[in-house]
């Protein structure tokens, strides 16, 4: 034999308090998220936009250049322009290249000279639309590098470019004569952009740590209250059962001793008000032996004797001790279990627990019905299921079956009796031996209920 001690009644508490801490924190992350999105797109936006305007001024102040240039000269055409001394020329201008009618290269300049094939390939043909602007991602080799106009042996380094590129038409005398396309490196731009996303993503992180903080805090402070009024309702549920036991013992006595007194026997009304009171007196005594099991299972701390028990036999005493009742609602009892079922754990808790199952199977039978506890066991756990022909759970109710005070039937219940305690406590004498208690019910068909313990942690806990 092992004393045990089960220690729990906070978990409820520090799951809804965990609960909370998740959701504050969610919220004040979406917030900070979409507080990012906002910013990151905005700044996106306006820099972008900077750029294309930029870029629009590049190319018609380029574009006048060219048109005075021809007004100047009185030419009506660009063939030859390449010769003569006319510099186009701006900030972050990675190429620029003038096109005649037929698209053909008249004249141009471009950072990278040894790439102008591929450059020139990406305005070739092209024909903007009113305010189009294109933007390129390419390649760049750089074949030889100088330090301090000194060569230097290397293996060609590789780079990628983002290029804005706008396109524009030039006229002479109102004549269509060519086509001038600008190229403008915003790498810097999405350089930005990409330590901008790694500055806001920094800060999410370190701002999530305070977020889960603040959020703890703020669920600690909100479960205070609720945590004291809870701990303040156990005391008292505990101290008013340890109170009301005595007094209902003194009363169930002083009753036995009046059918005992002369005279009684002869009265039929005396008999029937002291009947009332008895019933009555062993339902109140029942209802506060549950509110104190109950007010140690909120305790936190529960102490558990360990044996060695043949569930076989135990079920087989509880049936026993059951069945006159069961026979009185015209209910049969039935096991099936094998001859020797060894497990470890809390006898007397083990036995309530049987007790609570077949009770409330008996009482939400209909009459000529038949109630029915199975035994069994494999290398993980033991198992035990009561079924019942019943009137069955509704699939609404059938999560909250477990509830303290919750009754399915409440209408059937005042006739059947019973506080809606039962099966709480069938529960949690399910869980101080480390199992599951689950349900399967039909209305009109019946209920089952099963309860598996693991073989090992029963005996660990």
């Amino acid at each position: 034999m092992k004393i045990k001690w089960f220690k729990g009644g906070s978990d409820l508490f520090q799951t809804t308090q965990r609960r909370l801490t998740m959701q504050y924190s969610g919220l004040l992350m979406l917030f900070l998220v979409l507080f990012i999105v906002v910013v990151y797109t905005l700044l996106y936006i306006v820099i972008l936009r900077d750029q294309h305007r930029e870029l629009e001024n590049l190319t018609r102040q380029e574009t006048r250049i060219i048109s005075s240039y021809l007004a100047e000269s009185a030419r009506n055409e660009l063939q030859g322009l390449g010769s003569q001394e006319l510099v186009l020329a701006g900030a972050d201008q990675f190429f620029y290249y003038v096109t005649d009618t037929d698209g053909n290269f008249v004249m141009g300049s471009e950072t990278m000279r040894h790439m102008r094939e591929e450059l020139f390939e990406l305005v070739s043909g092209w024909v903007p639309e009113q305010n189009e602007i294109r933007e390129e991602t390419i390649r760049l080799t750089f074949d030889e590098r100088r330090i301090g106009g000194r060569e230097i042996d290397e293996a060609p380094k590789s780079d990628t470019v983002r290029l804005m590129i706008d396109g524009s038409p030039i006229f002479y005398n109102n004549q269509f004569v060519g086509m001038i396309y600008i190229g403008k490196d915003i790498s810097f731009a999405y350089q930005l952009f990409q330590w901008l996303l790694i500055v806001l993503v920094s800060l999410m992180v370190l701002f999530a740590g305070v977020a889960v903080f603040m959020s703890y805090m703020m669920s600690k402070k909100a479960m205070g209250p609720i945590s004291t009024a809870f701990h303040r309702q156990k005391e008292f549920v505990g101290d008013a059962s340890h109170e009301l036991r005595t007094p209902l013992s003194v009363m169930l006595s002083s009753i036995d001793a009046m059918e005992m007194t002369d005279g009684v026997e002869e009265d039929p009304f005396a008999q029937k008000l002291l009947r009332n009171m008895k019933s009555e007196v062993k339902r109140m005594t029942g209802l506060v032996s549950d509110l104190l099991v109950l007010a140690r299972a909120d305790s936190g701390v529960v102490e558990r004797v360990i044996d060695e028990i043949n569930v076989r036999v135990e079920a087989g005493n509880v049936i026993e001790s059951l069945t006159p009742y069961a026979e009185s609602n015209g209910i049969s009892l039935y096991l099936d279990a094998p001859d020797e079922l060894i497990v470890p754990g809390d006898r007397a808790r083990l036995k309530q627990l049987m007790y609570i199952l077949l009770d409330n199977a008996v009482k939400y039978s209909l009459e000529g019905g038949r109630v029915e506890m199975i035994l069994s066991k494999n290398d993980r756990h033991w198992t035990m299921k009561v079924s019942d022909e019943g009137i069955g759970i509704d699939a609404a109710d059938q999560s909250r079956i477990f509830d303290r005070f919750f009754r399915s039937d409440k209408s059937r219940t005042r006739t059947v009796g019973g506080h809606g305690l039962g099966l709480s406590i069938a529960k949690w004498i399910t869980s101080i031996h480390g199992g599951t208690i689950t349900v399967e019910s039909e209305i009109g068909k019946g209920s089952t209920f099963t309860v598996q313990i693991p073989n090992e942690q029963a005996a660990s806990i």
